[in-house]
């Protein structure tokens, strides 16, 4: 994943399983979200689902992932000095940076759900860069309508694990605003939710 562009990333449990059985599970997803993601990439829209979740992101600028990672690491592996930091290697510690965190959240898991072992989520995470401003809209609406979409609810604020709710907070943040700024206003952002697209280009839907 390249630095400063956005990508589309989705991930599902192995097999028939389920990545979350409980609210204290998608809340402890979330808090481990924001120990591993913030510092690699903001976050534009989510949707965590009972067997699969959707994020899109968009990838902090190169700078800043030098600084990030020259400050966690005292000896970066495969970036440890500065002529070495080429973007084959910020695009490495950026992808493992999504791995610890499922990692990270698959050992809490089986730890609470004793006899449990192995992997819980499929082996790598699928992700794919948004590549045109149609495919940015559309792929908004279409996290945010995903629980919709599998029959979970019939409206997407029924629905608590999901970025839309964040929308709708009286003081947004920077990132947030952006978002609501790209559609024009909030009401506008509210509308277009309303609407019932169809399929995303080049998705494979989830």
């Amino acid at each position: 994943m390249q630095p400063s562009k956005s990508y589309h990333i989705y991930t599902h449990a192995n097999g028939s399983e389920n990545l979350f059985q409980t609210d204290e599970n998608f809340r402890y997803f979330l808090s481990r979200y924001e120990e591993f993601i913030p510092g690699v990439a903001d976050t534009l829209a989510w949707c965590l689902m009972p067997n699969h979740l959707h994020l899109l992101v968009r990838i902090k600028s190169e700078a800043e992932l030098k600084a990030f990672f020259k400050n966690k690491l005292q000896d970066l592996t495969g970036l440890a000095s500065e002529d070495k930091q080429d973007l084959s290697g910020l695009e490495r510690l950026t992808i493992l940076q999504f791995s610890h965190l499922f990692n990270a959240y698959t050992k809490a898991y089986n730890k609470f759900n004793k006899k449990r072992r192995g992997s819980l989520f499929t082996r790598s995470f699928k992700r794919k860069e948004i590549t045109s401003d149609s495919y940015f809209t559309s792929i908004i609406h279409y996290i945010h309508h995903n629980p919709v979409h599998h029959g979970f609810v019939k409206q997407i604020t029924d629905w608590p694990w999901s970025s839309y709710h964040n929308f709708m907070l009286p003081n947004l943040r920077p990132i947030q605003q952006e978002i609501i700024n790209w559609f024009g206003n909030r009401e506008q952002f509210m509308l277009f939710h309303q609407q019932a697209l169809g399929h995303t280009e080049n998705l494979d839907h989830d």
